[in-house]
């Protein structure tokens, strides 16, 4: 489970932003939306929201952890030397788009609370740490920074040698590294960050391979199906349909993995309707195409339900830029009660995503410590903060949220000029245009 995760100079966080998944003293929904570690005296909140106008960082956000992601995972298969990290600093102000961006993450991973962060410049790591707790006191596997590299013992021989010997590029994560060497807490920390599934809620086609893979098999697709008809969706039953490859050409080079999951994109659906006659009873099926004859909306929520059970499956964490996009709000609303139950989410999956749908907040679904705002200042640098930080004078349980967040009195609100006071000399449309 995610615990925390915190940046700094990234995009539009200038300065240390932190989102935490640690329960507040409030026992509302204790019994649901909570899930305690009692070894390490935990409390961690099994989903949470983020709202804020626009342009004011929500999804950069999740971007950040979404690049932290990718450098774990392919920093030293991928990266050559010399090339770029692609760190992306806060620009808007002359000292820090000079400096590194930092990230961490605290989680829990098989029985282990593991913090790993690193700092960069698009040039070079700067620094890179990893620490271990398996009781109450935290233990360093390693430290890198300029000075060097200090290795753990206990962290193995094997990378301490190789490190000795040959280095590690400027460019490359240590851990990237560690566990390509398949040192087990480097490829522990790895597996986490695979599991960790960041999706964009506007653009479905990065998880539709995945999908369409899950529908081939029986179970996921029995549960799949499921989900789709508790959604109305009218589905009775969807079928995967091979690609038509007679144009397609696949470099040589290409590993299967990256193959297979272009030939699953590429991969259309046929989903099955009931049908009925003159007098509206059932008379046999019709059968559509998911890709052009089903909705927008349907087609999103169909490809969504693949990464959303098998993180519930897993127990692991799904992350959603813009989760409303294309949903009804009871829809979305459903979704989230998926996580926030300890029948449909035994395994304490966590869900973390941003949202304009302000329902959410008059539903009762989210604890005060759950619901998080971005805010921009004059200076367009981003603020991250939880309405559990108001004072309980200013802020109660029987609130109503929803109103008071449009009302502006939790900020993250967007100020909006005078609309009516645009130019009234608009060039007309040419209508031969087009």
């Amino acid at each position: 489970m995610l615990i925390s995760f915190s940046i700094r100079n990234y995009k539009t966080f200038k300065e240390h932003a932190e989102w935490s998944l640690v329960a507040s003293a409030d026992k509302l929904h204790e019994a649901t939306h909570v899930v305690e570690l009692p070894q390490f005296k935990l409390r961690l909140l099994k989903s949470a929201v983020v709202y804020g106008a626009n342009g004011s960082g929500k999804s950069k956000l999740i971007e950040a952890l979404r690049f932290m992601k990718r450098q774990v995972r392919t920093s030293f298969t991928e990266t050559e030397e010399g090339e770029s990290i692609g760190v992306d600093p806060f620009r808007l102000n002359t000292e820090s788009s000079g400096l590194s961006s930092e990230f961490e993450v605290l989680f829990h991973f098989q029985d282990t609370l593991y913090r790993y962060g690193f700092e960069a410049t698009s040039e070079r790591v700067n620094a890179e740490w990893l620490f271990q707790r398996v009781s109450t006191k935290e233990k360093e596997l390693f430290y890198r920074d300029d000075s060097g590299i200090n290795f753990n013992k206990s962290f193995g021989t094997a990378v301490g040698a190789l490190v000795k010997e040959t280095g590690v590029r400027e460019n490359t994560l240590l851990l990237s590294l560690a566990a390509q060497l398949n040192q087990p807490h480097a490829k522990a920390v790895q597996k986490w960050f695979s599991n960790l599934k960041v999706l964009s809620g506007l653009d479905s086609d990065s998880y539709w391979g995945f999908t369409m893979r899950q529908l081939s098999k029986p179970a996921a697709k029995q549960a799949m199906l499921a989900l789709l008809k508790r959604a109305n969706l009218e589905i009775e039953d969807a079928l995967a349909e091979a690609p038509n490859l007679e144009n397609v050409k696949f470099p040589a080079e290409m590993p299967k993995e990256a193959r297979d999951l272009m030939l699953a994109q590429l991969t259309d659906a046929r989903t099955t309707h009931r049908r009925y006659d003159a007098n509206q009873l059932p008379d046999g099926t019709a059968t559509f195409s998911l890709r052009n004859d089903e909705s927008a909306g349907t087609q999103k929520f169909f490809a969504f339900t693949g990464p959303l059970l098998d993180v519930l499956a897993s127990g692991a964490v799904l992350m959603v830029d813009e989760l409303d996009s294309r949903l009804h709000p009871s829809l979305v609303c459903k979704i989230v009660r998926l996580f926030n139950s300890d029948k449909t989410n035994p395994n304490n999956a966590q869900l973390l995503f941003n949202t304009h749908d302000t329902n959410l907040l008059s539903a009762g679904e989210f604890r005060r410590d759950q619901i998080w705002f971005t805010e921009k200042d004059h200076y367009g640098a981003a603020t991250l903060y939880s309405l559990a930080d108001f004072k309980t004078n200013k802020v109660r349980k029987g609130d109503n949220f929803e109103r008071n967040y449009i009302e502006g009195r939790y900020g993250a609100v967007p100020y909006l000029g005078d609309f009516t006071a645009l130019p009234t000399a608009m060039p007309l449309a040419d209508e031969n245009a087009g």
